[in-house]
């Protein structure tokens, strides 16, 4: 299987934006039409996307639905999403509309009979977000240090029927410093359940490395900044994950 890429659309106030390090202070505004981004991406080959509700994050609720519902609309491949999903109404809510899978995170932490609930309810639905900023979970849209490990938070869903582990150095995110490759293969390596890696990817050579790493559980890849600044070119990145 090779290496799938999640071009990502993260939302706040309607717009696309991205992040330093989680900071919505520290945001950079790429443009304020969501779907239009999303067909971009589409147009160069992208057959997944990544989408997170910035504001939902924080709010622990949708806050940028109708901006999803215009990428679900428009975008002829899968879409996950992630922000504020806590609930078993809101999980339903976003498959009924469309999403392909649904993020879980700060409710991994907090409630994870919630999501074995959900794995069971949307078998290859869901995903759990494993953030973490040293080697430890955050949550609360990264606002809060926790102090469970990002291997022990993983593992504790093995059995529990999720399609995939996102996990994200807090700590590079949004930065390009790189993404953190030997942290991801660890996890990938550590747990039986596919793992997503997201981050400070900067580059194509990110890319290839993570590729070759597949068949230790390394599913995806989420890139964001270097594509919207032009340093990653998304049709040589599907062609190197292919490749490899």
């Amino acid at each position: 299987m090779s290496l799938i890429v999640f071009p990502a659309i993260d939302l706040k106030a309607g717009q696309v934006v991205r992040l330093a390090e989680g900071d919505m202070d520290r945001a950079t505004v790429y443009g304020d039409d969501p779907a239009a981004q999303a067909m971009l991406f589409a147009d160069a080959g992208a057959g997944h996307l990544h989408v997170v509700d910035l504001d939902g994050a924080f709010a622990g609720e949708s806050r940028n639905g109708e901006a999803v519902r215009s990428i679900v609309a428009r975008f002829p491949g899968h879409v996950q999403l992630g922000g504020g999903i806590r609930t078993p109404k809101s999980v339903e809510a976003w498959f009924d509309a469309g999403v392909a899978r649904v993020v879980i995170g700060t409710a991994a932490l907090e409630n994870p009979s919630f999501v074995r609930e959900m794995a069971s309810a949307f078998p290859g639905g869901i995903v759990v977000a494993v953030d973490a900023r040293d080697g430890m979970v955050a949550t609360k849209g990264w606002a809060e240090i926790s102090t469970t490990s990002a291997v022990d938070l993983a593992r504790r869903f093995e059995d529990a029927g999720v399609a995939a582990v996102l996990f994200t150095d807090v700590g590079r995110d949004g930065l390009l410093k790189g993404c953190n490759v030997e942290a991801t293969v660890d996890l990938a390596r550590a747990v039986s359940i596919p793992v997503i890696a997201s981050g400070g990817v900067k580059g194509i050579d990110e890319i290839h490395v993570l590729a070759l790493h597949t068949r230790d559980g390394v599913e995806g890849v989420i890139t964001g900044r270097a594509l919207y600044d032009g340093r990653l070119d998304l049709r040589a990145a599907l062609s190197v994950a292919a490749a490899a």
